[in-house]
């Protein structure tokens, strides 16, 4: 296990097994980018033991990805926390021996390559459950396993337009935009992450004889799905009115006040003033109690048909204020608001600080003894909290390969392959080979 990643947040060194729930379970991780990442991000950061194979020399293409110094961007040591790294080649004999190896002693395996790609390496469900019957699968593709478009490549960009979520991103008279965040790929990962534990509860629950096979215990994640999944009464309010929900920009279909408003300096706050009960005190603290008591503004479909009125109000009034003098009133009143942080607000957030949800570590932008240590960079901690405090971070996403040997070792392959297997993963000594490509198959 690499060790350059050792400095945890003070006071969190003694995670115990019973805040860690998954401890004993092992996965198997095959996918590479973020979606079946962070699904194996969340089952090891609640204490299973997840290997995440990666392809020899390159590695996740996540390694490369907002690259700002070395060879290993901090997005990937974020993704992979609390992981171990063995490096294989899927598509070699050797890579596929090796794989099925530590398919035996898993409960779960992750992939989210392109459909039919691991049938094609000879790594299908049949060939998986053959060597482990108990075998949760979990698969995370574009469009799922099965339909007229599940041959279809895709990335969540496409997946959030193709869910009706990208039209309802942005300003009404500018085209959709997208969120800053990659998050069809992150609720992808968290709907695999509930998958997988619920098939293992279940296995567990049916006992040894009665499982399912494994077609039944196999969780089919399509990004697509997993956005549309929240996109609310989107579709049953057209299918039953004919209704089309537009872009609202900062405000949320339907409801009034709530928006982002700007404060005397430039600074902006987001004020949720909606609930019928918060709407009078909120315009009291205004100065507009007039608008409080109109017969009309009394409930939500008045307020909204109002809302261009509304926020003109309120935005004069927060224009005229300092961000702290608008933050304290509203909170005097009742009346639910905050600032918009940036990354340098969170860092020194008290209430992340609080619960355990920056941690700061000394951190390697990248491998090899030409790395560079970053000291006390603060990263975020683990969601959900389990017994009053956020959970530590245990270590970084690890450098490519740090744990192949190891983990081959346990495996109980012959000597023999472990070597032949990290001299072809590049482990054994420096190489010139240029870095491997990606084919089409192995996108989502």
């Amino acid at each position: 296990m690499s060790q350059i990643h050792t400095q945890t947040a003070a006071g969190d060194e003694d995670a115990t097994d019973d805040r860690l729930p998954l401890t004993g379970v092992r996965v198997l991780e095959l996918g590479n980018y973020i979606a079946a990442p962070t699904a194996g991000r969340m089952l090891a950061d609640f204490g299973a033991d997840v290997l995440k194979v990666e392809r020899p020399r390159t590695g996740d293409e996540l390694r490369g990805w907002r690259l700002h110094s070395g060879s290993t961007s901090l997005l990937y040591r974020t993704i992979n926390r609390n992981k171990r790294s063995v490096v294989l080649d899927l598509r070699s004999e050797d890579g596929r021996e090796a794989v099925l190896a530590l398919v035996r002693d898993a409960d779960i395996v992750l992939e989210n390559f392109r459909p039919g790609t691991l049938e094609r390496w000879g790594l299908g469900p049949d060939v998986l459950e053959s060597v482990n019957p108990d075998l949760v699968l979990v698969r995370v593709s574009a469009f799922g396993q099965t339909g007229p478009l599940s041959s279809r490549p895709g990335f969540a960009a496409v997946a959030e337009a193709h869910s009706g979520f990208r039209e309802l991103v942005g300003d009404p008279d500018r085209p959709p935009v997208r969120v800053g965040v990659s998050i069809g790929d992150s609720i992808a990962g968290m709907q695999a992450a509930f998958g997988a534990v619920m098939m293992l509860f279940a296995r567990e629950r049916a006992g040894d004889g009665q499982r399912p096979p494994l077609t039944r215990r196999t969780v089919d994640v399509a990004l697509h799905e997993a956005m549309f999944s929240v996109m609310e009464s989107l579709v049953p309010d057209h299918s039953a009115t004919g209704a089309l929900r537009t872009r609202t920009g900062g405000r949320t279909e339907g409801i009034a006040p709530s928006n982002a408003y700007t404060c005397e300096g430039g600074e902006s706050v987001v004020i949720a003033g909606n609930g019928d009960g918060i709407f009078t005190r909120y315009m009291e603290v205004i100065g507009r109690p007039d608008l409080g008591a109109r017969a009309d503004l009394q409930d939500n479909a008045g307020r909204w048909a109002a809302r261009d009125e509304l926020d003109r109000a309120i935005g004069e009034w927060t224009g005229a204020h300092p961000l702290a003098h608008v933050l304290e009133r509203l909170e005097e009143a009742g009346v639910p608001a905050g600032p918009i942080h940036t990354a340098a607000d969170l860092i020194a957030d008290p209430q992340l600080r609080a619960r355990n949800m920056i941690q700061e570590f000394d951190v390697a932008d990248g491998g090899g003894s030409d790395a560079r240590m970053l000291e006390n960079i603060a990263f975020p901690g683990i969601t959900p909290v389990l017994g009053g405090t956020g959970l530590p971070v245990r270590w970084l996403g690890p450098d490519l390969g740090a744990d192949t040997a190891d983990a081959l070792t346990e495996a109980g392959l012959a000597p023999e392959l472990i070597s032949r297997l990290l001299s072809a993963g590049g482990l054994e000594a420096a190489t010139d080979a240029g870095p491997e490509e990606t084919t089409d198959e192995e996108q989502a």
